[in-house]
């Protein structure tokens, strides 16, 4: 078999992989639930390539991407519930749906109408959803008309905690300034010491989340993506623990061979060298 732009060639590729007998043994063992942990990795891997701005990189990510997509869909195809066809009809026919100003005759080209026609549209999805599920004898979906609703549990956790703050902001239960935000995380951090101090650690675990949905919203309140920013905050971590052990290489040693005040001293140099890095690109 060989490669090819054609995105059947891929298809054919996943089928035969999943071929009892003749497939592969890791990939026949696989279902939605195993295969949703990898999904989610190769959204984040496109993401980063995206911020390193490594185009390169980005179209072999958004390969990998793809496979997931064709694999969550050869394993409905074969339980007799949709293909990897059904699934572009799907897509196709929502986002022509969704946007009339472009595929239809209704025009909206500012943003409000536009904002306005999606919400309508999303409404009247919603109630062709229902009543497929009416036809299909299946139970009809959990009620929504809640504020938080519409909020998915699996959206990452800093992310989620973001967009449920955004939405009680909407009816008014929000902090009004960002200072008083970080009064609420001085008062997290207080607690988490407390239950330290009492050597509670599952109560320890409840304020250390508190203590993160403070910052989420700290993070929003100064239109900052808390994601975004603990990325870039872990991609300078890696840089520096990096330069570290780069030193420690120098001297014929490895991080367990040096003392923390050693590694703390090249710590702080990683730093030095970064900021005059920086002030030559000004």
């Amino acid at each position: 078999m060989t490669p090819s732009r054609d995105i059947s060639r891929l298809i054919e590729i996943m089928a035969a992989l999943r071929t009892p007998g003749t497939g592969c043994p890791w990939d026949l063992e696989q279902d939605f639930a195993s295969i949703a942990p990898y999904t989610i990795e190769e959204a984040y891997e496109v993401a980063d390539a995206i911020a390193r701005g490594d185009l390169e990189d980005l179209c072999d990510e958004l390969g990998d991407l793809l496979l997931q997509v064709v694999f969550h869909a050869r394993m409905a195809q074969e339980r007799g519930a949709f293909d990897f066809g059904n699934v572009v009809t799907a897509v196709t026919t929502k986002m022509i749906r969704r946007h009339p100003h472009v595929f239809g005759d209704k025009h909206g080209r500012n943003v409000e109408a536009v904002n306005a026609a999606w919400a309508q549209i999303k409404a009247e999805e919603k109630a062709e959803r229902a009543a497929r599920r009416a036809r299909a004898g299946l139970p009809p979906e959990p009620p929504q008309g809640r504020t938080l609703d519409g909020v998915p549990a699996g959206t990452p956790a800093l992310a989620r905690a973001a967009r449920l703050q955004a939405k009680a902001a909407t009816v008014g239960f929000d902090w009004a300034d960002a200072r008083l935000v970080l009064a609420k995380i001085r008062e997290e951090i207080d607690e988490v010491e407390a239950e330290i101090d009492r050597g509670d650690q599952a109560a320890a675990a409840a304020e250390v989340g508190d203590l993160f949905f403070a910052m989420a919203n700290l993070a929003r309140h100064l239109d900052v993506d808390a994601e975004a920013a603990l990325r870039g905050t872990n991609a300078k971590f890696a840089r520096r623990f990096a330069y570290i052990e780069d030193q420690l290489a120098r001297e014929g040693r490895t991080p367990r061979e040096a003392t923390l005040d050693e590694m703390e001293a090249h710590w702080q140099a990683a730093k030095t060298a970064a900021a005059g890095a920086a002030e030559g690109t000004e």
